[in-house]
């Protein structure tokens, strides 16, 4: 008894939370300043993800007694994943001289329009609002955007050359594991832990990327046929930042709907683009991103946003990118430790935690 109550005392006493405080300071420090290394490597294995979660889709189609091999399967994966990436990065540097040129024409239009509001704002007002739009470096701004945006992009040979040695890996991993493990029980539960994890990213990664491109198309249906300046450039923000959560939505219909009352004379365009994409991010983001996540992911709305501000504080924009991913994988591993369960549930957004066994189709393969 005397032992358990001296244990007790020393998990609650000071120097056990100096303890945590120190391990939790190094972690964040060695995440900060590894974000060179770290940030390839975490979005070689969000495309690793992904390849696996379209690979296993692919394998489950079906011509009579023809089925798709492994291999042809993966290299289907590849050639549309490197397709995507190097659509966006086509566009993007299309695009990139004409959003520079128009910055001119938006800020004296937007001055313009300031301008109108003159009788209700006072005049004062009216000269102060212009005044500080003009001192404003918007295009600076922009160029610094694009610069980390060139700096991810960058990244691609890392990633590229993560992925390969990724995929050999996986076939061999579950054999590794076990051998690595103190005992037989151990491996299983480090392997059930590495499924649940696995099955979890697969389902999240595959349906937001489907659900992802759904907005963005649909988005993009909405601002071409209204003439909306760089309505592309804007379909590939929407899509990339509806990986973001909650903020992610909001940025991308704000920032083409204020393109569009500056770019057109009458409000009507703004209006279209505020409830058209507004309404599509809602019935996706509500109705069909639920419907086809299921059980997949359990983060409180809390958790999500506590994510979000940390991993994009440390890593930036790929770091609010991967936020979920990374949390979500946190969250199964605590669940797995009993003495750190109750993070786990806290973390979580009912106090239930999704398994393989919720969630796997017979045909699916885990990661390991």
């Amino acid at each position: 008894m005397d032992g358990k109550f001296a244990n007790e005392e020393r998990i609650g006493g000071l120097s056990y939370w100096r303890d945590i405080l120190l391990i939790a300071a190094v972690i964040i420090s060695c995440l900060y300043f590894a974000r060179s290394l770290l940030i390839p490597l975490a979005a070689a294995i969000f495309l690793f993800v992904l390849l696996t979660a379209l690979a296993d889709r692919i394998i489950r189609f079906r011509f009579g007694n023809f089925g798709i091999p492994i291999w042809l399967a993966y290299v289907v994966s590849i050639i549309l994943v490197l397709f995507g990436m190097l659509s966006v990065l086509w566009i993007l540097t299309q695009q990139d001289a004409a959003v520079f040129a128009a910055f001119p024409k938006y800020e004296a239009r937007f001055a313009i329009w300031i301008s109108g509001f003159g009788d209700f704002i006072g005049e004062d007002n009216t000269r102060f609002i212009i005044s500080t739009l003009q001192s404003l470096d918007f295009r600076g701004w922009a160029l610094g955007a694009l610069g980390s945006a060139t700096s991810v992009l960058k990244m691609l040979f890392l990633i590229v050359l993560f992925l390969p040695f990724m995929l050999a890996e996986r076939v061999q991993m579950r054999a590794k594991v076990k051998l690595a493990a103190v005992s037989p029980e151990v491996g299983t539960q480090i392997l059930n832990v590495m499924n649940d994890a696995s099955h979890s990213l697969q389902r999240y990664i595959g349906v937001k990327t489907l659900v992802s491109l759904l907005t963005g198309a649909f988005s993009y249906a909405v601002m071409k046929p209204l003439g909306v300046d760089f309505a592309e450039t804007w379909a590939i923000m929407t899509f990339l930042l509806n990986f973001i959560p909650s903020i992610g939505s909001i940025i991308s219909v704000v920032m083409p709907a204020i393109v569009a009352i500056v770019q057109f004379d009458s409000i009507t365009p703004f209006l279209i683009i505020v409830f058209g994409c507004g309404g599509i991010q809602f019935l996706i983001g509500n109705v069909l991103e639920p419907a086809l996540m299921g059980k997949s992911l359990n983060l409180s709305p809390l958790m999500v946003i506590f994510s979000l501000t940390f991993w994009g504080t440390i890593w930036g924009v790929m770091g609010a990118l991967l936020s979920v991913p990374i949390t979500v994988c946190i969250m199964l591993l605590l669940s797995h430790v009993p003495r750190v369960r109750w993070i786990a549930i806290l973390m979580s957004g009912n106090g239930t935690f999704p398994t393989s066994a919720d969630q796997s189709h017979p045909d699916e393969h885990p990661l390991v």
